[in-house]
């Protein structure tokens, strides 16, 4: 069941994940933005609203761990490890250079600290020591977040090691970290938690290294992660999301913003900052459907109902600029004459959203319900209606 609930999650994502900003055409100009590559994500709507050089590779140093947890944390659901279940450091872990939590082979470490470990402290020695938990060896736990970079669509994507020390090869882009970060917080909304950690340290560790690197955590109450990443090659970054309440959504409008390469720890959250507060102000979210509402009902040929349902198992939203949301218009494309047998969730054409007769957005539609296929005679009746028309 739990294999069946999680190939399910992945085919309901994959269909939403190519509702994309479509048209530039009279849509809002983002702000400067004091950073190498950006990126500005409605998750909610999942609309790109900002973006500059997303497909450029870059380093991202300790926003590696980004896809370091996303495997930690496949591995607590397949039950592989627990958080209750303590760890060794072994030397390697140790004597890893750059940020640490500070635990030495002396110690066992459960999971969960391991965890926070690596994401409030982004501690190199809590990631190598998390690798050889799971992976068995830092090298095939790498190989295991390569598989899953392809897995998630991150085509150029490559991870040479779990923490995000710069190495040869060792690259990503905006996308690829939109990507990730969305299907993180999506697929694991239990451990998203843990990136709303403000302070944080193991016992008989040092006192002065608790402190999330997320300054935006301390700054603004509807923000609840990511994670930041430096080294000296990829510059200061930052994957920040929010949450904030929005007229008519049910459960609020996140956002993500992600920038890369910007010249300090407090630039970089001014302007992960910046891009937030002007998607919520500069975009208003619409819905368009309810999660479960039929965006359109067409009839079905030789089934057993008479009428298929589309539209999306969570509520179909899109973004638009601030005050347009009645110059909205949209569209169903489907193939015609529609055959039954249909499965529940299968893909059946696309909600085509304009503005102002641009395209906006092209939202992949699905059977909300199965429609079984009729017996013998109900298939003959149809063949020969479907033959008259």
């Amino acid at each position: 069941m739990n294999r069946f609930l999680g190939v399910l999650r992945t085919l309901v994502f994959t269909a939403a994940a190519s509702f994309s900003l479509i048209a530039a055409a009279q849509m809002p100009a983002p702000p400067e933005i004091a950073a190498r590559s950006y990126l500005l994500l409605d998750v909610t709507a999942n609309q790109i609203l900002a973006q500059k050089d997303i497909d450029s590779p870059v380093e991202p140093a300790s926003l590696t761990k980004l896809m370091s947890a996303y495997v930690v944390f496949d591995a607590l659901r397949a039950k592989k490890i627990t958080l209750t279940q303590t760890l060794p450091v072994s030397p390697r872990a140790w004597k890893m250079p750059g940020s640490r939590m500070f635990i030495d082979p002396k110690m066992q470490v459960p999971v969960e600290d391991l965890i926070k470990g690596l994401i409030v402290q982004s501690g190199n020695d809590a990631t190598v020591a998390l690798a050889e938990g799971v992976g068995g060896t830092v090298e095939h736990f790498v190989e295991m977040m390569n598989a899953q970079a392809k897995a998630l669509g991150m085509k150029n994507t490559t991870y040479k090691n779990p923490e995000g020390l710069t190495a040869p090869g060792h690259t990503t882009t905006a996308r690829d970290l939109s990507i990730l970060a969305t299907r993180l917080v999506r697929d694991f909304p239990e451990e998203a938690k843990y990136y709303a950690i403000k302070k944080y340290r193991y016992p008989g560790t040092p006192s002065t290294n608790d402190t999330n690197r997320n300054l935006l955590l301390f700054r603004d109450p509807t923000v609840d992660g990511l994670k930041t990443g430096h080294t000296e090659a990829a510059g200061y970054c930052m994957i920040a999301t929010a949450k904030r309440d929005f007229p008519n959504l049910t459960g609020g409008r996140r956002l993500l913003s992600i920038v890369l390469g910007t010249t300090g720890e407090t630039v970089r959250a001014n302007e992960s900052q910046k891009l937030l507060n002007w998607g919520y102000t500069a975009y208003d979210a619409v819905r368009l459907f309810d999660g479960g509402q039929p965006a359109a009902t067409p009839a079905v040929w030789k089934g057993k109902a008479n009428v298929l349902k589309l539209g999306r198992p969570e509520p179909i939203v899109v973004a638009v600029p601030t005050g347009s949301a009645n110059k909205i218009k949209t569209q169903v494309s489907r193939p015609d004459p529609l055959v039954a047998p249909f499965t529940k969730y299968q893909a059946v054409g696309s909600l085509k959203v304009t503005l102002d007769d641009q395209p906006l957005a092209d939202v992949p539609l699905v059977a909300l319900e199965p429609v079984e296929q009729a017996g013998v005679l109900g298939r003959a009746w149809d063949a020969l209606r479907l033959w008259i028309k």
